[in-house]
């Protein structure tokens, strides 16, 4: 729901105290799928539930909607093929409900071997039918006759979503479903899957979407496979407390090492706690760059001369354009980039996001204007091409071209230790890249590309396939990084996270200079779509003034008017019946001990989510009503 409506809802969801059923719902009902006692060997070890272990157990109820979190390396994507019976495991036993319809989309589609993007999604031995595939294609905005070889990778993941999508599964499987998707395609995702009535499991880098989807959470980690029914808005403080208890463990039993004391002391907690603080600093960068876009003023006199202003600049664009026969792909506009500034490009796929991007490297000249970049401006590209990994060449070739030692912006420093910096096991250093997962290898090559000495670091869709400590060490390198950073990413939690100045193009050639991130970005279009129409009326003198807005008596009924009074705190109260239905599931010997007591919690359970549901939705209504 937009518009006032939505946003009083939203600001009143947010004064209520957090609610178990966004965050997850307990397994209430018999599962459609399990594993119990699930291990798989790989290679020299067992990946996970090796032995004296039990092994893994996983259970995914009709309805769930679960966050699958590991580092990169971990199984996750192993695991899906696992749940899809595609690979065998060497342990453990697998049940599915009959007649459970699993389908997977997987990171890397193969389309080898097809003409058409149509001629892959019809392929397998149970095709989905042709309209529904045309359906959805239709949404996502994909012309499935397009060549497959050809293809973009945006193309081939609308493509791959379109068939899963079209299969109507019961258990959907996403690794990664937003890599290659721009922002209009995630939101559509993620509005289908909130009307999915089936159950997901999905791994993904992108925290919003996360947020926004996932119920409960399964974290794969070094071997084990914990679950906790909070959706992905609550993992991180789950794992800090995780953490934080194993290394109280230790202390007591003096085996840090046990335990992995480089992650636990050193890792993911640290990495965080530094990354707020680094925030924090962007935070006043923003604040500084936002008083010198705006309007010259005393705001900007008073952070520096115009002088000391220009003398810091790296890259001047003035009045640039560019041009695609009638269609303007960029308009006139005009931009000063200064040393430090971290830029984030955005926009939908086709908006001009690379053309941009191409001109202010000097890669393309535009059409009119001028771009004048530093005389000492020197650049590295990182656009996540980890195919020109070679396979068979060793992270030591990869980094320091078969030696010991490699030069890191200018500094010495041993292979094994640069290794550490990037969350590898210095052990790894002789292990060929073909060994590594995807997302490894764009770990790997951040970094390659991060060690060498520039001023000037272009990212093109640097967050794909990359695992959440990753991401958080990305943010913390970008920060540190001494020169200028340009992002062009979908990323919306990495870009509030990360850039000073979002550069945002909507389609039509404009291009809005905003201080902040996406949200900030979100919240100027918001603003300029409901401005339109209040300057048409202002402008049309002849026009009579428009009456003044009802009273609320006049749109409500004495009923609705006590519904839309009294509603809040009824949804108030049915969410602390659902803390309380939800807490008491949480038992794990309550089935086993009074099973007519799990049963009767759980229809309560429903009963008052449903209640809920119906109670939102009225309150909703009668908000658009008052809202006019």
């Amino acid at each position: 729901m937009r518009g006032a409506a939505g946003g009083k809802l939203c600001r009143h969801l947010a004064s209520l105290p957090p609610c178990p059923y966004l965050r997850g719902r307990i397994m209430a009902e018999p599962p459609i799928l399990s594993w119990e006692g699930l291990g798989l060997h790989q290679g020299d070890g067992w990946l996970f539930g090796a032995p004296p272990s039990e092994g893994l157990d996983l259970h995914v109820a009709p309805r769930d909607r679960l966050a699958l979190i590991g580092r990169n390396g971990a199984g996750k994507t192993t695991l899906l093929r696992l749940i899809t019976g595609e690979i065998e495991a060497d342990r453990g036993t697998r049940k599915v409900k009959p007649g459970t319809n699993i389908v997977l989309l997987e990171q890397e589609p193969d389309f080898s071997g097809y003409d058409t993007l149509m001629d892959y999604a019809l392929a397998g031995k149970n095709p989905p039918a042709r309209h529904e595939v045309e359906s959805i294609a239709g949404q996502l905005g994909i012309d499935m006759t397009t060549n497959a070889a050809g293809a973009s990778g945006g193309e081939r993941r609308r493509a791959a979503l379109a068939r899963a999508l079209a299969l109507d599964p019961d258990l959907l499987l996403l690794d990664e479903p937003t890599n290659h998707l721009d922002l209009s395609a995630i939101d559509w995702l993620e509005a289908w899957l909130n009307r999915f009535k089936g159950a997901f499991i999905v791994i993904s880098h992108d925290r919003t979407f996360l947020k926004r989807l996932t119920r409960a959470t399964i974290w794969l980690d070094r071997g084990n496979l914990r679950r906790k029914e909070v959706g992905f808005g609550g993992y991180e403080a789950w794992e800090e407390q995780v953490y934080a208890e194993e290394a109280r463990a230790a202390e007591k039993l003096d085996a840090r090492l046990k335990i992995e004391a480089h992650w636990l002391e050193r890792g993911v907690t640290a990495r965080r706690k530094r990354n707020q603080g680094r925030l924090e600093k962007l935070w006043d960068m923003r604040a500084q760059r936002a008083a010198m876009i705006n309007p010259a003023g005393t705001a900007k006199l008073k952070l520096a001369s115009d002088d000391e202003f220009k003398s810091k600049s790296v890259i001047v664009a003035e009045n640039i354009s560019k041009s695609y026969g009638d269609r303007a792909i960029i308009k006139p506009f005009s931009l000063r980039i200064q040393r430090g500034d971290r830029i984030g490009i955005v926009g939908a796929n086709g908006a001009g996001k690379t053309t941009l991007l191409k001109m202010l490297t000097g890669e393309l000249q535009p059409d009119t204007g001028t771009i004048t970049h530093a005389k000492t401006l020197s650049g590295v590209m990182i656009d996540q091409q980890r195919k020109l990994l070679s396979p068979d060449k060793t992270v030591r070739q990869i980094l320091a071209e078969g030696g010991d030692w490699l030069d890191v912006r200018g500094h010495r420093k041993h292979v094994q230790a640069y290794l550490k910096d990037f969350l590898f096991d210095p052990a790894v250093v002789d292990a060929k890249v073909g060994s590594f997962s995807g997302g490894e290898r764009s770990r790997l090559l951040l970094a390659r590309e991060f060690a060498r000495t520039s001023n000037l670091l272009v990212l093109d869709e640097p967050t794909n396939d990359l695992d959440l400590e990753t991401l958080d060490l990305l943010q913390e390198v970008i920060a540190d990084y001494d020169g200028t950073v340009l992002i062009v990413s979908h990323d919306r939690d990495f870009l509030d996270r990360t850039v000073t100045i979002t550069l945002g193009l909507d389609g039509s050639g404009h291009v809005d200079v905003i201080a902040g991130g996406y949200e900030d970005w979100e919240k100027k279009r918001t603003q300029r779509n409901a401005r339109p129409a209040k300057k048409e009326a202002q402008a049309d003198d002849t026009a009579p003034p428009p009456p003044p807005p009802p009273s609320r008596s006049a749109k409500l009924s004495y009923k609705d008017q006590r519904d839309y009074e009294l509603l809040p705190a009824r949804i108030e109260e049915l969410e602390k019946l659902i803390a309380n239905g939800e807490a008491a599931l949480a038992d794990p010997d309550l089935y086993t001990s009074d099973p007519d007591k799990f049963t009767r919690i759980s229809k309560s359970l429903e009963l008052a989510r449903d209640e809920k549901d119906a109670a939102e939705l009225r309150w909703l209504e009668l908000a658009e009503l008052v809202e006019g």
